[in-house]
């Protein structure tokens, strides 16, 4: 079971220190590269990192810190061609069975077909909160930014800073909030065409492996987690002493109205309208699932 932090403890152990650069963190310096063998490399003195999948064996990287709130951002260009039964995953994740997890899962697909981007929340070991968008560009062309925005108050799902998705704290009405446990950033390249691609009925065309996908751009302005104590970005301190704030700064009136274009145009799914899944009636926190 991951650890459990008091969020009132914490905020006494509270100390200023920068954990972050934009954009310069160092793969080596902040990961560790955990499966697949050679299927996984830094490169370019760390500022580049690549996960590759063929037929023996994906690949993936995790973390050296943990981290308790914080915006984490990543510059991802996804498997190209063919990448129908392919899964890039990249999310926070603590452990145990009552373990908290937000997810971004990249579902590929047949060549010239757009990917779909699997959004989850995980609270004490319940997920089921799924939403899914396509993208409104080729994100195996270039590197874009996937960024995640963890506070008390809520989690926000950003694409090249435009806000796609809000998750917001909803304990009020009974639901669980990933708030307590320290959680590790991890990312995996793996096979998955059991489900990945319409339901499993294209499979991964093995003749096209090996399948990979590159990293860069780490940045994390955020509180990280160490026996106890929390070490927190001056850039993210603020929201913890002045949280209403920094939601409006976050989502000011432009992105509302981002949020607002991709959740009309480009969300194919929404567990929040799904009625066949829940004729008894929504979850509580759909309530306050739009912003």
């Amino acid at each position: 079971m991951g650890r459990i932090l008091n969020l009132t403890v914490l905020m006494t152990l509270l100390v200023v220190t920068m954990v972050g650069t934009a954009f310069s963190g160092s793969f080596n310096e902040e990961f560790d590269l955990t499966w697949g063998e050679h299927r996984g490399k830094i490169f370019s003195g760390g500022k580049m990192l690549s996960l590759s999948l063929d037929r023996v064996s994906g690949s993936g990287f995790k973390s050296k810190k943990e981290y308790l709130f914080g915006r984490i951002d990543m510059q991802l260009k996804l498997v190209a061609g063919n990448s129908a039964g392919t899964v890039t995953a990249y999310y926070l994740s603590s452990e145990g069975p009552t373990h908290d997890e937000i997810d971004f899962e990249f579902l590929g697909n047949e060549t010239g077909k757009p990917y779909v981007l699997h959004t989850n929340v995980f609270a004490q070991g319940k997920g089921n909160r799924e939403q899914q968008f396509y993208l409104w560009f080729d994100p195996t062309k270039n590197f874009h930014t996937y960024s995640l925005v963890w506070r008390p108050q809520h989690i926000i799902f950003m694409v090249d800073n435009v806000p796609i998705r809000v998750f917001n704290n909803a304990e009020k009405l009974g639901v669980p909030f990933p708030k307590n446990q320290p959680m590790k950033i991890y990312s995996s390249l793996w096979n998955a065409d059991d489900w990945a691609t319409r339901g499993g009925l294209v499979k991964t065309d093995w003749s096209k492996a090996p399948f990979t996908a590159y990293y860069r751009g780490f940045n994390a302005a955020a509180c990280t987690v160490s026996s106890g104590s929390s070490f927190c970005d001056p850039k993210f301190k603020s929201s913890f002493t002045n949280g209403e704030s920094q939601v409006a700064n976050e989502l000011n009136a432009y992105g509302r109205r981002r949020l607002r274009w991709v959740q009309k145009y480009f969300m194919i799914y929404d567990y929040c309208s799904d009625l066949k899944r829940f004729p008894q009636g929504f979850p509580p926190e759909c309530r306050k699932s739009r912003v």
